[in-house]
């Protein structure tokens, strides 16, 4: 077999499989984000200090209150730390196409 036709057999073979990110990744962006965030999502001293600010500035809610604010801006905040994290990343691949980097 010549390696033309090896390399579109294994084209074929890609194309006629389902990929499977994973249940919470639509795309391999997604995927990665995930993966670079279970290993790095370390908060620095800066979140932490924002957090504790949250807080204080929600004293004298009940638990349960403070849980639906919280969630609810944890979820703003992993949402779009998501969208830079994929952007980004498409971003510099359109830029090395441009550069033509090999």
């Amino acid at each position: 077999m010549t390696m033309d036709k090896l390399y579109e057999a294994l084209r074929a073979h890609v194309a006629a499989q389902q990929p499977n990110y994973g249940d919470d990744a639509q795309s391999v962006l997604e995927m990665l984000y995930n993966v670079y965030n279970e290993y790095n999502g370390v908060d620095n001293n800066e979140i932490q200090q924002d957090f504790e600010d949250l807080y204080e500035a929600m004293h004298g809610k009940t638990l349960r209150e403070k849980d639906r604010v919280i969630d609810a801006v944890c979820r703003l905040c992993r949402d779009h730390e998501k969208r830079g994290f994929v952007d980004g990343i498409a971003l510099g691949l359109r830029l090395a196409q441009e550069v033509k980097l090999p």
